[in-house]
């Protein structure tokens, strides 16, 4: 079993994955695309704590958290190494890169009339992981909900030709959003269907590393679904 992180910020957790993961296996100049970049605050964060030579590729919709970003990125001069569009990942030109990364949304609900729209993630909240992971990218960095069928997200995977080269967990309490009645309802029916997983008030979020799978390969596959079914 990998480690399990006990940390207070998902965004907190999404910058140590991107560090230890990603960043810290990255050689000179090698390319990461972001896609749902936010505030940027995970990946400025992570680029001040570490050396890093090549260019990460943002892709950010919301245009307040694209000008939020950019001018923070102004601020500590990283403008050469983090770039942020502000458009759609899905529906732009795909940047080669080494490394696709992303916290994508994953809010299980039967619809988006939520609290917050944004965090969406489909009906078994594994829609926009999936469709990253069809980009044909050779290493996804993402993280993954328990009660969002991690199962059928390693199936997918699979079909896709990843294997999981790394990942590191953190037991996370239902939040505000999650615990909306209509979404909680909603994952308690996932559960009947074991599309979900959680324990009381909690359950896991996991960083995840797939990579294109070569001969021979170090597959994690199985150690990750035995942890996200665990709850």
């Amino acid at each position: 079993m990998k480690d399990i992180f006990f940390c207070p910020d998902e965004s907190i957790f999404y910058s140590n994955c991107l560090e230890n993961l990603v960043l810290r296996n990255c050689k000179t100049s090698e390319s990461v695309v972001e896609f749902g970049s936010g505030d940027g605050s995970p990946v400025i964060n992570t680029l001040l704590r570490n050396k890093f030579d090549g260019i990460i590729r943002g892709f950010e919709l919301n245009t307040s958290a694209w000008k939020v970003a950019n001018s923070t990125i102004d601020e500590y001069n990283l403008t050469n190494k983090y770039i942020i569009h502000n458009s759609c990942l899905f529906k732009s030109y795909k940047p080669k890169a080494k490394y696709l990364v992303a916290n994508p949304p994953y809010l299980p609900a039967p619809d988006q009339d939520i609290y917050m729209p944004l965090l969406f993630g489909g009906i078994d909240g594994a829609t926009v992981t999936n469709n990253l992971l069809s980009l044909g990218y050779e290493n996804v960095l993402v993280l993954i909900s328990s009660f969002s069928n991690p199962k059928g997200t390693l199936k997918q995977a699979k079909n896709n030709g990843y294997c999981v080269s790394n990942f590191l967990v953190l037991p996370l309490e239902f939040g505000y959003y999650s615990s909306e009645p209509k979404v909680k309802k909603h994952i308690e029916s996932l559960r009947k269907n074991k599309m979900a997983f959680y324990s009381g008030d909690y359950y896991f979020l996991a960083g995840v590393l797939f990579k294109k799978q070569q001969e021979p390969a170090i597959d994690l596959s199985n150690e990750l679904a035995q942890v996200m079914t665990s709850l």
